[in-house]
């Protein structure tokens, strides 16, 4: 399998995140946020173990590669990652995310990642010491930095992020990678440019684009804080 998520590029992307969409028409909201011209969809696992909240499993991403054309971004709030990484990959994701904080070895798991076929990318908590992304920023294609403590949709942002993201950004440039920096939580029309500011080139949105009385509008605000796109 190989991945389709894009290069790094400077480009901004926006990933809306279907952890806020409504399941009962997740088809029309994805073909929503499709014409609107959104980049990625952003699939959030919870296993009620890292986090306290449960959510999806490998049968939706199928359900999703059959459906959509944008690459699945899925990010994987477990607490033992390893174990779904070939079941996730099978299923269609284009890039799976693994958690700093979890229990297995993560740079083993960003090496399985890659051996499957598609990107990978760790994900930090807003309290995780940034330096300790040291050990695998050698090998990721994407940091995702938590704007908000972990499980659950519609959290506000918090005021600390953009110094994170500053951090981040700092260690991924002196690595001469080209590494997707990916924000979530609380991304809107009002925190974008804010993020983009800090360094973020890949932004997830959810209840800011699924829970709008105009999701299309909600996605074009967010875009419009950046004005490279």
């Amino acid at each position: 399998m190989t991945s389709k998520m894009p290069a790094v590029n400077g480009r901004i992307s926006v990933a809306p995140s279907i952890l806020s969409a409504d399941l009962f028409r997740l088809e029309k909201d994805v073909r929503c946020v499709e014409q609107a011209g959104a980049d990625w969809l952003h699939v959030d696992i919870m296993d009620g173990h890292f986090v306290p909240n449960l959510s999806f499993g490998p049968a939706l991403v199928s359900s999703l590669k059959g459906q959509t054309t944008l690459p699945l971004d899925v990010h994987l709030m477990v607490e033992k990652p390893t174990r779904f990484l070939e079941p996730f990959t099978k299923a269609g994701a284009d890039l799976l995310t693994v958690h700093l904080e979890s229990a297995d070895d993560v740079v083993g798991a960003v090496k399985e990642i890659h051996r499957l076929g598609i990107q990978a990318g760790v994900s930090i908590k807003p309290d995780t010491d940034p330096q300790r992304l040291s050990s695998v920023i050698n090998d990721v294609d994407l940091i995702l930095v938590m704007c908000v403590y972990p499980g659950f949709g519609g959290q506000s942002f918090l005021p600390s992020s953009p110094r994170l993201i500053e951090q981040v950004r700092t260690l991924i440039n002196a690595s001469g990678r080209k590494i997707w920096l990916e924000v979530d939580g609380g991304i809107n029309a009002q925190t974008a440019g804010t993020v983009i500011k800090a360094g973020a080139d890949a932004l997830v949105a959810g209840h800011a684009i699924f829970r709008a009385a105009d999701p299309v509008r909600a996605l074009n605000q967010i875009r419009q804080a950046a004005p490279d796109i």
